[in-house]
């Protein structure tokens, strides 16, 4: 019985996911990114992004029933690279359960997630990595600049916000299941690369991923 019930949860996954292909997926996200730290007074702290280690971008997170906790997304996770120059390729992730914002009244909605320090990094690495279980979790603030609570945010080891219907906030993510995406790294690299390794090494990145890396450079002055 569940065998069968984890093949009806992969098939059904397939299916909202299946038409999108990796590059169409990198380009949503650099989309995301950009559209959000563009906000003129509702985006991510700027030095929020300067003094994080890693940023997981999921677009367009779906409501899916036939999922416990109701939720499932496909998304790219970034690392500073170790040399210090730059961020790494990305290395894809399947994101399950958590509360995402569809309260707030949309289908769909996009989250991003903060990695504030190395200890987080090396957790969200592991083959199955749940927020709020595995390491400590809270909504991130919002603003241009970071707000006088900021210190209290920065004890958490991820900072999550979510966008649904054009309403961008900072929301604890407790409970959502990160897996690396196989399938998604192999149709970018080919071969069989863990996350690690992609984000670790120097894989180079596919054309899409190169954009979304030239962003998140644009957009953190990080100086290492």
């Amino acid at each position: 019985m569940k065998l069968k019930r984890l093949g009806i949860v992969c098939l059904s996954a397939g299916v909202l996911y299946g038409g999108e292909s990796a590059a169409t997926r990198l380009k949503t996200s650099a989309e995301v990114l950009t559209e959000i730290m563009a906000a003129p007074d509702k985006g991510i702290p700027d030095e929020l992004l300067d003094k994080s280690e890693c940023i997981v971008i999921v677009p367009g997170i779906k409501k899916a029933a036939f999922i416990v906790g109701g939720q499932y997304g496909k998304g790219f996770i970034e690392c500073r690279r170790a040399t210090g120059k730059g961020w790494s390729a990305p290395a894809a992730v399947k994101v399950e359960g958590g509360s995402f914002g569809f309260q707030i009244g949309g289908s769909e909605t996009d989250a991003i997630m903060l990695v504030m320090n190395k200890k987080g990094a090396e957790k969200l690495l592991s083959s199955k990595f749940t927020l709020g279980a595995d390491a400590s979790v809270a909504a991130g603030p919002v603003g241009r600049s970071a707000s006088a609570n900021t210190d209290l945010k920065m004890q958490a080891e991820i900072l999550t916000y979510s966008r649904s219907r054009g309403v961008f906030a900072g929301i604890a993510l407790d409970g959502a299941t990160l897996r690396p995406d196989n399938e998604t790294n192999t149709e970018m690299y080919g071969g069989q690369l863990t996350n690690t390794q992609i984000l670790r090494g120097d894989t180079k990145a596919t054309e899409a991923g190169i954009e979304l890396a030239a962003d998140l450079n644009r957009l953190s002055t990080r100086k290492e």
